[in-house]
Parts: structure tokens; C-alpha cells; sequence
């Protein structure tokens, strides 16, 4: 017994007659009588009872119909989830985000989930190197990061880059590097990776020093401590108009060319699950 022959006892059960059931399924009689014979030889029961033309189930036939039914159903279900979860419409996006804060991040989550309602956002918040890594060992499929950043073995699609800013309690017109030198500053990353090694590099071009005080990859807790006067920070534009508030500045770098490049991250050729590569597509149809 397999799923075709369940399917031609389904019809004759539902057309009560041979040659109508023979039609719905485009076969010819001869071979579907057959089935049925086969069918019934191999349960051991008799399935059908024959009145004239007319064809009734017997009560062993009525239990078969309704297993059968509930079996090529559940195929068909399966059947459709397969196809939605090869286009993308369901399973599981995994994606990580940098704690600086992406601009933009939420409403591109918020266009995908409306196109995809059916796919589960799973969403990761890490330094840079460490989303690189995840992506690397496949705990995340994307990551949107910030540069520098070593990713070879991942494709890399630049979204765009923006300044960073100097961010104060106090309100002047532009400010220095040399001149930041001379106040306290907490760098908003961790010693080695990414943004850190951007400042600091900043600074050492110019055979500069900052006065550093702390290092702070929480954005809330870097703006909090700014806030209380605890010192000062350079960040990205965008994290400023995220993390920022009314007792915070921004002020413009001069004498330095000091930007943060944005892009998305997954594994080069590596099989790329469809909801990823539907949310790439998104992502780039977005920034273009």
C-alpha cells in the first residue's frame, strides 16, 4: 500500500462510481479496478461494496477513507512547507548586529518580517570580530559590522560609511584631535578590535596620544557615563543620534579623516539558507 494507491481509493470512495473515479484521476478504468483489487487482496478485507453501478464503503472501507485522507493531507502539508521553507517563507534567520548600532537596522527587519511574516528573527548584538567569528562558525548566517575587520573567507557588501564624532558635554564649533588629547576620553570598544583600533590609529598618524580612561562597548552605560562627565568619546555619527540626549553634543573632527564603514557579512561560498538570501536581496534593494 503507498500513497498512489491511497489517493485512486479516495477518489472512488468520494465518486462512489469506477468510470467517474477513473476521469477525476485521467487514467482509464481497467488499471484503477485493479488497484482496488490489489488494495483490498492486500489488507485482507473487503473495502468496497459494489451495488450496480454505485460503489459504498464497507465499515472496514470508511476507517481506510478516513486515514487515507488524513495521511495524503498531511502529505500535501509537508509538501507545501518544503517549498515555502526553500523560498524562504518560513524557518529561521539568525542575525547579528554591531554594538555600535546600525542605522536603519529595525526598519530592514521590519520590511523582511512583513514580506516573511512566517520566518523567526533571531537577533545577536557583539563587537564586530566576534560576529565575524560567529558567522564563521555558523552560530549566525549574516552580521552587519563595522570595518576594519579581517573577513576573508566571508563576502562583504558595503552599505555605507559615515564620520565619527566627539561626543561631550559641552557645545564648541569643531574640535581637534591634538585638542581631545588634553581631556578624558573612553573609547567605545574593546583594546584590539575594530572601532578601537580606528581611534587609536587616528590618533598615532598624528603622533597623537589620547588621554584614555576607559574602554566601553555598551553604548547606554559609554552615553551614561558621558553624561555624568565621567569624560569624553568618539563614536560613530549614527550611534550619537541613537544613544545620545539633551545633555550631549556632537561635535564635528577637524584636521582628520575619521569615518566608520557599515556592511553585511555571511560565509562565501557556503550554502546560504533562502530566508538569508531573501534578507540579503532586501538589505541591498534598501541601500542601493
Amino acid at each position: 500500500m503507498d500513497i498512489k494507491q491511497l489517493r485512486y481509493f479516495i477518489a472512488i470512495a468520494e465518486e462512489k462510481n469506477i468510470t467517474a473515479a477513473a476521469n477525476r484521476l485521467h487514467m482509464s478504468q481497467p488499471p484503477l479496478s485493479m488497484q482496488l483489487k490489489q488494495l483490498e487482496e492486500e489488507l485482507g478485507v473487503k473495502l468496497i461494496e459494489r451495488n450496480g453501478k454505485s460503489m459504498e464503503l464497507t465499515d472496514k472501507g470508511v476507517v481506510l477513507y478516513q486515514h487515507a485522507l488524513h495521511l495524503v493531507n498531511s502529505l500535501e502539508e509537508v509538501k507545501n512547507e518544503l517549498i515555502e521553507t526553500e523560498e524562504g517563507k518560513k524557518g529561521v534567520l539568525s542575525v547579528g548586529i554591531n554594538t555600535l548600532s546600525i542605522p536603519g537596522f529595525s526598519d530592514m527587519l521590519v520590511s523582511f518580517h512583513k514580506k516573511y511574516p512566517l520566518v523567526t528573527l533571531k537577533i545577536v548584538q557583539n563587537d564586530s570580530f566576534y560576529l565575524s567569528e560567529m558567522v564563521r562558525s555558523r552560530g549566525i548566517e549574516l552580521a552587519f559590522v563595522r570595518l576594519p575587520l579581517e573577513h576573508r573567507g566571508l563576502a562583504y557588501h558595503h552599505l555605507f560609511h559615515e564620520p565619527f564624532v566627539f561626543v561631550t558635554r559641552e557645545s564648541v564649533e569643531s574640535i581637534s584631535l591634538e585638542e581631545i588629547t588634553e581631556l578624558p576620553l573612553i573609547i567605545p570598544s574593546t583594546e584590539g578590535l575594530g572601532s578601537y583600533n580606528t581611534i587609536l590609529n587616528a590618533f598615532s598618524k598624528q603622533q597623537l596620544k589620547p588621554h584614555s580612561i576607559a574602554e566601553c562597548s555598551d553604548m547606554h552605560v559609554l552615553m551614561d557615563l558621558v553624561s555624568n562627565g565621567i569624560g569624553a568619546t568618539i563614536v560613530p555619527k549614527s550611534v550619537m543620534d541613537v544613544y545620545g540626549n539633551s545633555k550631549l553634543f556632537s561635535i564635528p573632527i577637524k584636521d582628520v579623516n575619521l569615518y566608520s564603514s557599515v556592511g553585511i557579512i555571511w560565509l562565501e561560498q557556503h550554502f546560504t539558507s533562502a530566508p538569508a538570501r531573501n534578507f540579503i536581496t532586501l538589505v541591498k534593494e534598501t541601500t542601493n
